[in-house]
């Protein structure tokens, strides 16, 4: 089935503002943006916002979230959780801790956060784990493992978007698995010649940032959790397809185990990117929607022919990057899925993800 065969079954209907920057807290002074979300052992939800100082300096805060008749309304803050401290966090101009994303592994009995960590390399993928959403414990920057005689190494490009798949999947090597997305920055194609060495990992020939998938052995991870910052297997799964993404995509919340398989809410980006500006100011992002095979996930079923959420409102239009909505959250309330997002790089919006009839 392809995006021309088929309407997308999935909706997003936008409920409101959830966070905004406190005015007094000078950690917020240039956004609260992108969480992570996760339910506590308490059975609260909490989310896990990037909070942006003066400088662009980020953190990672904690929040419990307010419900008021089965809808998030607000939150009450708990303080920071994780800030740059590691020399891969810090960096002249720009350092810090951006864009968590959270997934409950039952497997692990652990909640693992990807992150991007801004360096002196620039952003780079980084993991941490916990059991309480409150003392995180570093594992450190993602290894990506590669075969000289098939692909090329990703250790050479910076990554972002990177978020695990909640249930372990056999990887297409056969072995049993958790998947993580991500999206390689900056890789040039073709890297194909008459060196099989430089030979890119399976995928068409698309030069634009696209989503990627990786796997890491359950066994590894279960006999030393910091096998699971070393990825391998990695695959392209979907790049730039509609005019509103025709520059890049990325993904967003944990990927959502529906009927039809996997649910990724991703960004589409259109406009112009600045590369001298690290806050951009003349591009639009949007969200759009993906289903993966559920046994096969870097197997895509079909796509939203049409974005799912768009910048329309105030918040969404106007803010440190205009135009913006982020999707990076996504949980359930009372039998209802919400999904978190980043509007305009400023504050948090929510909306509720809504199943079309079949």
């Amino acid at each position: 089935m392809t995006s021309s065969e088929s309407t997308f079954p999935y909706a997003l209907e936008r409920v409101g503002t959830v966070m905004t920057p406190d005015p007094s807290d000078p950690l917020e002074s240039e956004g609260v943006l992108n969480p992570a979300s996760a339910r506590g052992a308490d059975g609260e939800l909490y989310l896990l916002p990037r909070v942006v100082a003066v400088g662009n300096v980020s953190r990672v805060g904690l929040a419990r979230v307010v419900v008021t008749d089965g809808v998030p309304t607000g939150v009450e803050r708990l303080g920071v959780v994780l800030e740059p401290e590691t020399t891969w966090e810090t960096a002249e101009g720009n350092a810090g801790v951006e864009d968590p994303r959270v997934t409950w592994i039952e497997a692990l009995g652990l909640h693992v956060m990807t992150y991007v960590a801004f360096g002196p390399l620039g952003p780079r993928t980084a993991i941490a784990v916990s059991t309480d959403l409150r003392t995180w414990e570093r594992l450190g920057p993602v290894v990506y493992r590669w075969k000289p005689e098939a692909e090329t190494d990703l250790n050479l490009f910076h990554n972002k978007d990177t978020v695990f798949f909640a249930d372990p999947v056999t990887a297409p090597d056969g072995v049993l698995s958790l998947a993580v997305l991500h999206r390689p920055m900056g890789m040039l194609r073709p890297f194909r010649g008459d060196d099989p060495a430089r030979e890119t990992p399976p995928g068409p020939e698309e030069v634009r940032q696209s989503i990627w998938i990786s796997f890491v052995p359950l066994a590894e991870v279960l006999a030393d959790r910091s096998a699971l910052t070393v990825w391998r297997g990695h695959r392209w799964v979907a790049g730039p397809e509609r005019p509103w993404e025709e520059i890049k995509i990325g993904g967003g919340p944990p990927p959502l185990r529906v009927p039809e398989g996997w649910l990724v809410l991703h960004h589409g980006v259109t406009g112009e990117i600045d590369e001298q500006r690290a806050q951009q100011q003349h591009v639009r992002y949007v969200a759009g929607g993906i289903l993966l095979n559920a046994e096969r996930p870097w197997e895509v079923l079909t796509r939203s022919l049409e974005p799912l959420l768009e910048p329309s409102t105030d918040a969404e239009r106007v803010g440190i990057v205009p135009n913006v909505v982020f999707p990076t959250a996504i949980e359930e309330i009372d039998g209802t899925h919400f999904v978190f997002y980043g509007m305009a790089d400023s504050a948090i919006g929510v909306a509720r993800l809504i199943r079309r009839n079949p």
